[in-house]
């Protein structure tokens, strides 16, 4: 596996010290099916309030589809989600984001002919309580709303560093950059868990190293639970407080990264021995 991306002596403080909260996401036997090709039998795991959950594996491992399984994309055929003490069967993705729950996606989809400041603005549409005549209006109690919600917006777009883009159309900017903007419009909605699949996927070395700066932050100064994606172990094993591992759809690994790196499943799967 790779080394880690950043040295002892560079390390953040939340890599070192942290507060691990209760439960707040109990994912448990969770059977997915298309067909008669099984992508995901009988998952269980949990991530725990203020913690980042990495869940790693190789491609087609169900990384991807477990994400789709929690945010209600996919409804599995077995098993249940637990968010806060209310158990689901299945949760459709309005309801998931109603609960504070938020999610970035592996491929971009952001509008690229609207500006960043725009593109962050649609994380903030569960919450503008106007009518749709209001708005367009702009009028009394809907303009008060909107400055407010743009305030808000405008914290984020300090917060990732983009404030020389705010204007700027989305297709324009760098793609380092408008893997910020995905994150700064999942920060629009304030979740209380953040799902992110493949969040430094295309990425060089500074920018990954920029992305783990804004993660650790989130997680540790706006307390975001986070559950993650990754494929650079480097990563994963430098910001993460547990790991579960993945393959062909099985889980074959839990726990803190070190007791990952020496499992020897895990070493297995990602060195093709087991296959």
């Amino acid at each position: 596996m790779k080394p880690a991306l950043y040295p002892p002596e560079q390390q953040h403080p939340t890599m070192t010290k942290k507060k691990i909260g209760d439960v707040i996401l109990d994912v448990k036997n969770i059977s997915l099916r298309f067909g008669g090709v099984k992508a995901l039998t009988d998952i269980s795991f949990n991530v725990k309030e203020h913690e980042i959950r990495a869940i790693i594996g190789p491609n087609g491992a169900g990384k991807s589809s477990m994400l789709n399984c929690i945010n209600g994309v996919y409804t599995p055929q077995d098993g249940s989600i637990t968010f806060r003490g209310k158990t689901f069967s299945h949760m459709n993705s309005r309801q998931v984001a109603e609960m504070g729950v938020a999610r970035t996606f592996q491929n971009l989809a952001l509008f690229k002919g609207m500006s960043v400041i725009d593109n962050i603005m649609t994380g903030r549409n569960l919450k503008i309580k106007s009518n749709i005549l209001l708005q367009a209006l702009r009028w009394g109690p809907a303009e008060r709303e909107e400055i407010a919600h743009r305030e808000k917006v405008e914290h984020i777009i300090d917060f990732l560093e983009i404030q020389a883009f705010r204007k700027t159309p989305v297709g324009q900017v760098p793609y380092g950059l408008q893997k910020r903007v995905d994150l700064g419009r999942a920060l629009a909605m304030e979740p209380q868990v953040l799902l992110l699949d493949e969040p430094m996927a295309g990425m060089n070395v500074e920018e990954k190293q920029d992305m783990c700066r804004f993660i650790l932050d989130v997680n540790d100064e706006f307390g975001t639970t986070i559950v993650l994606i990754e494929h650079d172990m480097g990563v994963v094993m430098d910001i993460s407080d547990r790991v579960v591992v993945l393959d062909y759809g099985k889980k074959i690994g839990d726990g803190t990264p070190d007791e990952v790196r020496n499992n020897e499943d895990v070493i297995s799967a990602y060195l093709g021995t087991s296959h």
